[in-house]
């Protein structure tokens, strides 16, 4: 398969990828190397793992970071209940034969780092807003990632049956580590120009009508050069197109308050709606709207 044949399935996905991101997803696949995508929330970095996913056939493990996550809670731990009843059941078994009974993967808990490696087939792994993580769990990772193994101590190390393909996102709430980003191809996903992201709207909702499909992107696009705390993305751009066309409207123009209502799809924050006036709106629209 070559990149342009990659980038193919995915719009036949209905996910439209430029060139630099196809052709990193690509070189990540062909080499078997993590793949970190930055960029803002809502462009799309979390759906390409999931069409990947689909294209390989495999399945897809998320690992969503957060502050504060450990080992423990992405590689594995024990079952501590089953390890409890099962030594209250032993009734004098010998300590050293309990132990290394209680201790096998019987009893492990598999979490998602461990489990994609354990695949029979490579699944797609996904390491999910990888900088709400702190640098310590950075650390661990980029270990895990080097050698695609687990070290358990009462086990051994567990090595990768299949090297699962590891997608890595980033919002860029923090920087990275360059350790991390030496280990990755990587693509910086941003938001759509208008054509594409034209593309990728009528590759979700084809019986769009094509005048307001272009409406919508034009007043996006335009809404996105505003002050805001939260651009929308494209995420949110196509929850209000299919709330635009499930609402029966043909024209951004035609119903100034129904309109303003409708943002609510777009604008995530108090502020940004509350900075949204209806005199703006009206101005956005009076750019795309002949």
């Amino acid at each position: 398969m070559s990149w342009k044949k990659l980038q193919q399935d995915l719009a036949t996905a209905c996910y439209i990828a430029s060139d630099e991101l196809a052709m990193a997803v690509y070189l990540a696949m062909k080499q078997q190397r993590p793949l970190l995508l930055e960029g803002a929330a809502g462009v799309g970095k979390t759906e390409i793992a999931r069409q990947l996913s689909k294209l390989r056939g495999t399945n897809l493990i998320r690992l969503q970071c957060y502050e504060g996550l450990d080992a423990n809670t992405a590689i594995y731990e024990w079952n501590y209940q089953k390890q409890l009843l099962r030594v209250q059941a032993s009734s004098g078994e010998a300590a050293d034969r309990l132990e290394s009974q209680i201790f096998s993967e019987e009893y492990l808990l598999k979490r998602p780092l461990l489990e994609a490696i354990t695949q029979a087939t490579a699944p797609v792994l996904l390491i999910d807003e990888i900088d709400r993580a702190d640098e310590e769990f950075e650390a661990y990772l980029l270990e895990v990632l080097s050698e695609y193994q687990v070290s358990v101590p009462e086990l051994g190390t567990i090595s990768a049956t299949s090297k699962p393909l590891v997608v890595l996102t980033s919002n860029g709430t923090r920087d990275l580590s360059d350790a991390l980003r030496r280990r990755c191809f990587y693509s910086y996903v941003g938001y759509p120009d208008a054509s594409t992201e034209l593309a990728i709207l009528n590759a979700r909702l084809p019986e769009i009508n094509q005048s307001l499909a272009q409406q919508i992107i034009g007043f996006v696009q335009a809404l996105r050069k505003e002050d805001l705390e939260k651009k929308p993305g494209v995420a949110e751009m196509l929850d209000w197109a299919a709330a635009l066309s499930g609402l029966g409207i043909a024209k951004l123009s035609d119903d100034p308050v129904e309109l303003q209502a409708t943002l609510v799809c777009l604008l995530k924050t108090q502020a940004d709606q509350f900075s949204m006036p209806r005199e703006i709106t009206e101005r956005l629209v009076g750019k795309v709207v002949e």
